[in-house]
């Protein structure tokens, strides 16, 4: 007769051999008290230590919904990691993990749309509307601007809406605000803006300097953006579009000194930003979710430069040519340059990373990230990593689209610091320990102060 495990770890008697030792196996004992742990703090499933003894076996165990991996030997027992999957036994999980399906493939397809008629607009009207009649030109340029800007906000409301319901709110704090922000932004952007200045293309004058040089073109008369806009706005309009891009570059440039880069790149950006928040669960539309390597990380981190170098060299051009003094170059080729790289480096490049690669994969090289990232810097942007203790789980570095190494700075308790951080907030809300906080200078005198 022998004896075999039950669910408590205890031997019961089975006839027909010998019977062994009465006590549980040392791999029962580790499986008992880990099922015994995750059913204390079953909601957390946060990594847990079980100090029986010494020595190492790598086991795995499969508790109730959790799946996941420990190191046992002479009694020794700690959880190393866990992959978590839906209980479809009863009704109402089934339910719920099917709305959430259904909610993602609505996502998937409003961003479908968007991109679709994104390039077929940006076809139009970049390429299309000068060969045809006036007609259709003015039909097109009407329903561009339906699309910028009531479309775009209707998206924006209803992405941040579903991607709130997949991805919950009980513990997506930061996550939650930059969708809020998101929203406001868009609004006063594409809704109160158009309609208060009673202009249409508020959205061109949104991203400071140096991401575009339209502001700039548009105070030069000889300039084909000034010459097809002054019909239609005047000497007024022009001068009211201008003290309105004057405004959004102070509020960017004092919101980045108080709260960082996060304040634009994660509340405010309508270019790359909005998508890679409010999309996020649906990108990339292709495949799955893909991490980037470090070579592709550093080959990002020369791309910024140049972008940023080039972006310099253009706002340098037209201040230049603005202050009389003498450049080389014709400014409709310049325009014109730059208006291909907006569409090729720029938009196209953005759209085929939400596709079949990342949501911030344009952030990696954007030229007024890239200055304010260095603003940030200056102001002490960072990201605490010594609040409680770090465990060691990687879910910060699961979570961050920047593939920064936040765990390997929380190992040794050190703030992270570094240019490609957006200050999403997304490792701080995936920390299951809260060891993490996104913080700047002005930030920390606050909350010193409110303490």
């Amino acid at each position: 007769m022998v004896r075999s495990l039950n669910r408590s770890g205890m031997s019961r008697r089975v006839r027909g051999t010998p019977a062994p030792s009465p006590y549980p196996s040392r791999q029962a004992r580790c499986t008992n008290r880990c099922r015994r742990l995750l059913s204390i703090r079953r909601a957390a499933l946060t990594p847990y230590q079980v100090q029986l003894g010494r020595g190492r076996k790598y086991l795995t165990h499969t508790v109730g919904f959790a799946t996941f991996s420990s190191e046992y030997s002479g009694g020794s027992c700690r959880l190393n990691s866990y992959a978590i999957s839906f209980p479809t036994a009863n009704k109402e999980s089934q339910i719920m993990v099917t709305g959430r399906t259904l909610e993602l493939r609505i996502l998937k397809t409003i961003l479908w749309v968007y991109i679709i008629l994104a390039l077929v607009l940006a076809g139009l009207n970049y390429g299309f509307v000068n060969r045809t009649s006036p007609e259709i030109s003015s039909f097109i340029n009407e329903f561009w601007h339906f699309y910028e800007n009531w479309i775009k906000t209707f998206f924006i409301v209803i992405g941040s809406l579903l991607t709130l319901r997949i991805i919950g709110t009980k513990r997506s704090i930061m996550r939650k605000k930059n969708l809020i922000g998101f929203i406001v932004a868009a609004l006063v952007l594409h809704i109160v803006g158009p309609l208060v200045l009673n202009n249409r293309e508020v959205y061109f004058f949104a991203m400071p300097l140096p991401w575009t040089t339209t502001p700039l073109q548009l105070l030069y008369p000889d300039s084909s953006f000034y010459l097809s806009r002054f019909p239609i706005w005047g000497a007024a309009g022009i001068s009211v579009i201008l003290i309105f891009y004057i405004c959004v570059s102070v509020v960017v440039l004092s919101g980045t000194l108080l709260f960082g880069r996060r304040w634009q790149c994660s509340t405010l950006c309508m270019f790359n930003g909005f998508a890679a928040e409010v999309f996020a669960p649906a990108i990339p539309l292709l495949g799955k979710s893909k991490k980037m390597k470090p070579t592709t990380v550093k080959v990002f981190s020369c791309l910024r430069w140049i972008f940023f170098a080039v972006a310099v060299f253009f706002t340098a051009w037209w201040i230049l040519l603005l202050s009389g003094i003498p450049v080389a170059g014709d400014f409709q080729v310049m325009s014109r340059i730059e208006v291909y790289k907006y569409l090729s480096t720029e938009l196209l490049m953005m759209l085929f990373f939400w596709v079949a690669f990342i949501g911030r994969g344009y952030c990696y090289y954007c030229p007024l990230g890239t200055l304010l990232a260095l603003i940030s810097r200056w102001v002490g942007q960072r990201i605490v990593t010594n609040k409680t203790q770090c465990v060691q789980c990687n879910r910060c570095n699961i979570a961050c689209p920047m593939s920064i190494d936040i765990r390997g700075q929380a190992e040794t308790g050190n703030a992270v610091r570094s240019l490609r951080c957006v200050g999403c907030g997304h490792c701080v809300d995936a920390c299951p320990t809260k060891t993490l906080s996104y913080t700047t200078g002005f930030l920390s005198w606050l909350s010193r102060k409110q303490a």
